[in-house]
């Protein structure tokens, strides 16, 4: 059993907490800043220690060096060749720093941590009994959460998937980047038993994410993923830090080339009242490009989904083939086919092209 113990009305999928009857309400009460989600699909790594920042700004996608106490942030842990292992959300609190990772990643990522200490002063804890809940800032859940505070800081973390950070870069071509309004916190509390409703599951939680086509772990990584694909610079990656672990990829890819890959967001055709699941193809015509990495049914917008497709598929509409079904799904670019290449290299003429001059032997 989790942290939140028996929370009334929830239904559960192991531990998870999908829904408290009715999803639909529950993403609008979400939304609103009324209701709170037990985040049962998350766990709290602690990263203590006096070289605690400096030590992850050495081998993180993100500049945390200087890191203020309170401050959030998130970082990505890439492979030599710039592919993304592991991904977390950082909240440093003056004395140490907290790290939100996937349940299916944490224990992981704590233990690639902890093969990276060697001689320096530092420490990675697993917090796993520790009770994370969500929700939205600015409404009246954020009144009815006490957050745990160790060290004097509370321990709610910022989502910066709002704007882009310092640092980073946004490929989507958008006025009105649907991630404006996605005020998503994440709040460590003391006594989970202690909360009082509305409450919203994981179903609800999921949807919005999938509106502002915010990126995560569990669902939008596989052993290919870079960054540039699902426009996770904008938040997770500083593009001017020093060297770090897959940092030439970053970097080539932004500045000289482009993704193979992109994420697009699909509105889909609900008359056949399917949903995709995670790995559900996509097709052009004949032709597969892509596959689903999360769809929702979202309490506006209606069935919703991130695909990622290869950089080649057509922007125009596609079909999701799911259980038999083709589904019309029209497709709403996030990161653009000739995303990278921003920087402004001058072409040289080749030799083979250089005008040939009069051999001066024949000079008279």
């Amino acid at each position: 059993m989790s942290a939140f113990g028996v929370l009334p009305g929830a239904v559960r999928d192991g531990d998870l907490i999908t829904h408290f009857g009715n999803p639909i309400i529950e993403q609008r009460q979400l939304a609103h800043g009324e209701a709170l989600a037990p985040l049962t699909d998350r766990v709290l790594i602690e990263v203590a220690g006096e070289d605690r920042l400096s030590w992850l700004d050495s081998f993180t996608s993100q500049s945390l060096a200087r890191l203020r106490p309170g401050a959030s942030t998130e970082l990505l842990i890439l492979d030599p060749q710039g592919r993304v292992e592991h991904a977390a959300g950082v909240l440093e609190d003056g004395a140490s720093v907290w790290l939100i990772a996937d349940a299916g990643d944490a224990e992981q990522l704590a233990t690639w941590l902890k093969r990276m200490v060697f001689r320096s002063r530092v420490t990675v804890t697993v917090q796993a009994d520790a009770a994370l809940v969500g929700f939205f800032a600015g409404g009246d859940a954020e009144g009815r959460i006490t957050a745990s505070a160790p060290h004097s800081v509370p321990l709610v973390w910022r989502d910066p998937w709002r704007e882009v950070q310092p640092g980073g870069h946004q490929y989507a071509l958008v006025d009105g980047h649907p991630a404006a309004d996605y005020a998503w916190s994440v709040a460590v509390v003391e006594d989970a038993s202690a909360l009082t409703g509305p409450f919203a599951g994981a179903l609800a939680a999921e949807a919005l994410r999938v509106a502002a086509w915010r990126p995560r772990w569990s669902h939008e990584v596989d052993e290919r993923t870079i960054p540039h694909e699902s426009d996770w610079i904008r938040s997770a990656v500083h593009l001017n830090k020093g060297c770090y672990r897959g940092q030439e990829t970053v970097a080539k890819v932004h500045n000289l080339g482009h993704p193979p890959r992109r994420l697009a967001a699909l509105h889909l055709d609900g008359s056949d009242v399917v949903l995709p699941a995670p790995g559900d193809v996509v097709l052009a015509g004949d032709d597969e490009v892509g596959h689903i990495t999360s769809a929702v049914l979202h309490y506006e917008e209606g069935p919703i989904a991130l695909a990622i497709l290869s950089r080649r598929a057509p922007v125009g509409d596609l079909v999701v083939r799911s259980e038999g079904v083709d589904i019309a799904a029209a497709q709403q670019v996030i990161v653009p086919a000739d995303a990278g290449a921003t920087a402004d290299v001058p072409r040289l003429t080749r030799l083979s092209r250089r005008p040939v001059g009069e051999d001066p032997r024949n000079a008279r």
